[in-house]
């Protein structure tokens, strides 16, 4: 049977990075690199990608600009058709490095920001000085017009610091901001244990986010979270600034997670192992012993995941099913069932219809 294709593959093109970060999904370290794909191995994934019809393609790591031939496989992606995209910490870009990425057809970069400071970004990103090497990178993306949007982890230690994150996003010349929601998968599993927003904490933020997108100039995305959407919606969101067609962009809006899903999401790790989502690690098969387009058609773990009517608990019986269904990541990581409720979510069924007001927390300084 034929399945439509996901609006967006991410690529995880090395696992080899230049910083140590705490909650870092693949676990990269300076070390890595020595099971990626070869270069050959990596060009027919990109060959599968261009006959395939996906939306967008995201090279991330790792930090793919630790690896040298990154450039070349950018390249040839694009030369293919296929619209490119890079995630980075941004340490490694100056002025010669957006030319590069000009040139290989890069349309975009998501640069990672975890704080509106120094000392919270860098303790995050395990390396003194990231802040400033982050922001001097977006600042060469924006002096050489190569858009680029912040990615932010939202955890217990940045929640205050949620208002001034957006605005330094904003001020910085950002086209978006997504705030990712801290699932413990990867290394966060034994470094953010105490990181993790509470339920009410979620709701607040959520909240928070929605209603600062009225005002806000750019576009606010917020991954690992499906119960957003479902704020915008009952709070009648209407941006003043951009078209509100761009908030329905997103694979998760108007339906649910994207893990895994038509039209919404799958990664293929640097050692060619494919998962539905870079939260939901489930080994779906490897694209050097099977091509992503069979594994995408066949997996029975995928089959299971895409019938909502299979989800258990709360998230079964929840009127949001198809329009939600909670991060399926984050209850795998939490109770080793990706089909059950998500236990980060702050609705029930009986209530589901009404979206519980703001109580405090979030406020702009």
């Amino acid at each position: 049977m034929k399945i439509p294709p996901p609006f967006l593959v991410s690529y995880s093109i090395t696992s080899k990075c230049n910083l140590k970060c705490r909650h870092c999904y693949s676990e990269s370290t300076e070390y890595s690199g020595n099971d990626d794909l070869s270069t050959e191995e990596s060009l027919k994934v990109i060959e599968s990608l261009a006959d395939w019809g996906i939306g967008l393609l995201i090279f991330d790591g790792g930090e793919p600009l630790c690896r040298e031939d990154f450039l070349d496989i950018a390249h040839y992606a694009s030369n293919k058709g296929i619209r490119t995209v890079i995630g980075s910490n941004g340490t490694m870009i100056d002025r010669t490095t957006v030319k590069k990425l000009l040139s290989a057809g890069i349309r975009s970069v998501a640069i990672s920001v975890d704080g509106a400071d120094a000392e919270t970004h860098d303790w995050f990103r395990g390396k003194d000085g990231a802040f400033k090497e982050a922001l001097a990178g977006a600042y060469s993306c924006k002096v050489q017009s190569l858009p680029f949007q912040f990615n932010m982890v939202i955890r217990k230690q940045t929640l205050s610091q949620v208002p001034e994150m957006l605005r330094l996003a904003v001020d910085s010349g950002a086209d978006a901001a997504e705030f990712f929601d801290l699932v413990l998968t990867g290394r966060a599993r034994k470094q953010c244990q105490d990181q993790v927003l509470s339920v009410e904490e979620r709701r607040d933020v959520m909240e928070w986010l929605a209603e600062a997108q009225v005002d806000c100039p750019i576009v606010i995305r917020v991954p690992a979270c499906p119960m957003y959407p479902l704020v915008l919606k009952a709070k009648n969101v209407r941006p003043k600034h951009i078209p509100m067609d761009m908030l329905a962009r997103i694979p998760y809006y108007r339906k649910g997670c994207a893990a895994g899903m038509p039209m919404g999401y799958v990664m293929v790790k640097s050692n060619g192992e494919v998962n539905p989502c870079m939260l939901l690690q489930v080994d779906l098969g490897n694209v050097r012993e099977q091509s992503l387009v069979s594994i995408w058609e066949n997996s029975p773990i995928l089959a299971q995941l895409r019938q909502r009517e299979l989800l258990k608990g709360e998230c079964g019986g929840c009127s949001y099913r198809g329009t939600c269904s909670g991060c399926r990541g984050r209850a795998y990581e939490e109770t080793g069932d990706m089909m059950t409720s998500d236990p980060g979510c702050w609705l029930v069924p009986e209530v589901a219809k009404e979206v519980p007001k703001r109580r405090g927390g979030i406020e702009p300084r």
